[in-house]
C-alpha cells in the first residue's frame, strides 16, 4: 500500500510540483507540502498535509521531514531572489539525519556537471551559455551535488530540459551522459520521480531524464 509511504514535497506550487502532487495523491501517497503562503492554497485531499513556512528556516524542514519516509524537492531558483538551492539541500540533509530519512530525490537543470557526462556540443553549448549568464545560480547548483556525493545518503539528482505543462505521457527517455531531448512533460516527470520512491536504479546518480518526441 503506498499509504504506507509518506512524502515530504517541496514544490507544490511550481511548475513540476503541481503535476507530481497531483499523481502521488492519485497513487494514494501520504504527502506533507511545504507551502510558503497557505492562506492562498486552495488544494486539499484527505492525504495531503499542509506545513506553512521556507525551507529556509532549519525548523520548518524538521517539521516538514518529521513522520515521512522519503523526501522529494522541485523547488527551482528565481533570478531575483536570494540562492536557496544549496541552503535547502543542508537544511533538508540535516532534518534528514534527525529523521532517519535516507531517500532524497531532486530536480535540477540539464547544465549540471557530472563525472562521466558527454554531452553532445549543443548541451555543451548550453551549459556554457547558462554558467556565463547565470553564473551564481549554477555554482550553487552545482555545489548541492557536491554536498550530496559527500553524504551518506541515498539521493538521486534528475537532470531535465525544458519543461512543458501537459498531462500528456509520451514515454521516458532516460541516460547517465546526455540529455537526449529537448522537452519533458509534467506528467512524464511526475511519473518518473514516483518510480524513484522505491526503485535504487538510480541511487548516487544523475540522470538526464526526457519525454520522447511525438512521433
Amino acid at each position: 500500500m503506498t499509504q504506507s509511504i509518506k512524502v515530504a514535497l517541496l514544490g507544490a506550487t511550481g511548475k513540476a510540483g503541481q503535476y507530481l502532487l497531483q499523481e502521488l495523491l492519485k497513487e494514494k501517497y501520504s504527502v506533507k507540502s511545504l507551502i510558503r503562503n497557505p492562506e492562498t492554497y486552495m488544494i486539499s485531499h484527505p492525504l495531503l498535509e499542509i506545513v506553512a513556512g521556507d525551507i529556509k528556516d532549519l525548523d520548518t524542514a524538521r517539521q516538514l521531514l518529521k513522520d515521512c519516509d522519503v523526501v522529494i524537492s522541485t523547488i527551482g531558483q528565481n533570478k531575483d531572489e536570494e540562492l536557496i538551492s544549496s541552503l535547502a539541500t543542508l537544511n533538508i540533509m540535516k532534518a534528514m539525519k534527525e529523521s532517519g530519512i535516507t531517500r532524497y530525490i531532486l530536480l535540477t537543470g540539464s547544465n549540471l556537471e557530472v563525472p562521466g557526462d558527454q554531452k553532445s556540443a549543443k548541451n555543451l553549448a548550453g551549459t556554457a551559455w547558462m554558467k556565463s549568464t547565470f553564473p551564481v545560480i549554477v555554482a550553487d547548483k552545482q555545489k548541492v551535488y557536491e554536498i550530496l556525493t559527500t553524504s551518506q545518503i541515498d539521493w538521486t539528482v534528475v537532470r531535465l530540459p525544458w519543461i512543458e505543462q501537459t498531462n500528456e505521457r509520451r514515454g521516458l527517455i532516460v541516460d547517465l551522459q546526455d540529455c537526449p531531448e529537448e522537452l519533458i512533460s509534467t506528467t512524464d516527470l511526475a511519473d518518473f520521480l514516483i518510480t524513484q520512491i522505491t526503485d535504487t536504479t538510480y541511487v548516487k546518480k544523475a540522470p538526464f531524464v526526457a519525454s520522447q518526441k511525438n512521433r
